[in-house]
């Protein structure tokens, strides 16, 4: 029986590209989407063509109750995850002295409250199975150096940073991994709108990622050959950081 991993946020972007690139390893897919139904939908039929099974799930990872009844049912009937890989978020952009609170509020109840209720369901029946596991947070670069026009986003991922090491401290003679993937400038439908040549003339390889070279890294970090890795933070930039 393949093992199964949840990806958030996997109906476009760099979920979907999560999502393929492990379904094509053999693994189980839950495509979790908050409000893409459509984008879903494409990722879990790219999935089944792979030959690999999946299933969608919806919920909103800002509630928190929410999380963890959807999340509580779907390992009831189904069976506990072996991966974990909390990808889904939000940005909301401006300079800090524009930036409201309800921009403040939404990204960091998102982003680093959703790291809390996505993984706090899952956690102790992971840890009930007795079969290791892998926990990959989708962290970004601003998190680890900030960005101008970016404090809230900045804010919420340098917080999953910090959560992702302390608790791949209590997890780690589990045999659970956790680690954080930092992604710099990916090309996705969040960049079309932004100074391409601009930005491209900052990253030292002068061009943007592909969604396609992050899941190339989650996929190890997800794998067996990682087993002896956890608390780490794994940049994809192209040298930006």
């Amino acid at each position: 029986m393949a093992k199964s991993v949840l990806v958030t946020g996997a109906s476009k972007g760099i979920g979907a590209a999560i999502a393929q690139r492990l379904a094509a390893d053999g693994y189980d897919v839950v495509v979790h989407f908050g409000g893409d139904e459509e984008g879903a939908a494409e990722t879990l039929s790219a999935i089944q063509k792979e030959g690999a099974d999946g299933r969608l799930l919806s919920f909103d990872i800002s509630d928190r109750d929410q999380c963890k009844a959807t999340l509580e049912k779907d390992i009831t009937d189904n069976g506990t995850y072996w991966g974990i890989v909390l990808n889904a978020g939000i940005s909301r952009d401006d300079a800090f002295p524009n930036l409201d609170g309800d921009d403040w509020d939404n990204v960091l109840r998102t982003n680093l409250d959703g790291f809390y209720n996505v993984l706090h369901p899952l956690v102790m029946p992971l840890v009930r199975a007795r079969s290791g596991g892998r926990i990959v947070a989708m962290t970004s670069v601003s998190g680890e150096i900030g960005n101008r026009g970016q404090v809230n986003y900045s804010a919420s991922k340098a917080g999953i940073i910090g959560a992702a090491k302390a608790l791949a401290l209590e997890l780690a003679k589990r045999q659970i991994t956790v680690n954080c993937v930092s992604p710099g400038v990916i090309e996705t439908q969040m960049t079309d709108e932004l100074p391409l040549k601009e930005l491209k003339n900052m990253i030292p390889m002068r061009r943007l990622g592909r969604p396609e070279e992050v899941a190339a890294l989650v996929s190890f970090l997800v794998s067996e050959q990682s087993s002896y890795i956890t608390r780490q933070v794994f940049s994809v930039n192209g040298g930006l950081a």
